[in-house]
């Protein structure tokens, strides 16, 4: 007997009888086999935390990237097939500079995540592509406030106060859930993000395989190894 989707799944242009598209969810399957990456907003900002998942000793942590600055206010975390992020990462940098050239200012953080969704989704609807492969979690500071949205491979959006992509989603959107608070300052914001990290993992965090990077009014930034070392210092060692 032929399993259900046979048939529906081939083409991303095709609905099953059911109501589903096959492609859209094996792209979502390749996030949920991605490195877990978490972000939260603070008083101030939002914090991302990612861990890359360091699968040998021979392999050099910065050679892997896994946060991208879009512009000045604006930063990107990914999931899942990192190759495809970049084109995404590239795509967001263009509609940036297309609104700094067109209006002179910089693009509001809403505006910029519709565009990516849109284009998401036109990988969604027409032959000869796929979906993109990759979750990403977008944190920015604007006149609106601030801001961080989830997207997934269909090009649906959410904007949250605490979320997770990845592997490790669900444990630490559980850990977000009882844990996060509003108005929360820095250091508590990337405490409980590298604390969410570990609870997924269940294990004490490899100091060369997690990165950390914030957003707010001084722009965007990627924290240091020193900085990452001296705030995983401040988590409680796992109990036995």
């Amino acid at each position: 007997m032929q399993p259900s989707g046979r048939g529906y799944d081939h083409g991303i242009t095709t609905f099953s009888p059911d109501g589903r598209l096959f492609q859209v969810e094996y792209a979502r399957e390749s996030v949920k086999r991605g490195t877990t990456t978490a972000g939260l907003k603070f008083k101030d900002g939002v914090v991302l935390v990612c861990d890359k998942r360091i699968i040998s000793r021979l392999i050099i942590p910065e050679s892997i990237e896994k946060m991208f600055k879009i512009d000045n206010h604006v930063g990107v975390a990914t999931s899942g097939l990192v190759a495809d992020a970049r084109q995404l990462v590239a795509r967001a940098r263009v509609e940036a500079q297309v609104n700094r050239i067109t209006y002179g200012a910089t693009v509001p953080v809403d505006v910029l995540i519709k565009k990516i969704c849109d284009f998401k989704q036109s990988f969604t609807q027409y032959g000869g592509s796929r979906p993109f492969g990759t979750a990403l979690l977008i944190g920015g500071v604007d006149a609106n406030g601030i801001h961080l949205y989830e997207t997934d491979p269909s090009g649906a959006y959410q904007s949250y106060h605490a979320g997770a992509i990845g592997s490790g989603r669900n444990t630490v959107i559980e850990y977000f859930e009882k844990n996060w608070k509003e108005n929360m300052t820095l250091n508590a914001a990337m405490k409980m993000g590298l604390e969410g990290l570990r609870f997924s993992n269940d294990t004490e965090l490899n100091r060369d395989a997690v990165e950390v990077s914030v957003i707010d009014s001084d722009g965007f930034r990627v924290l240091d190894r020193d900085e990452v070392n001296k705030q995983i210092d401040r988590l409680k060692p796992l109990e036995e």
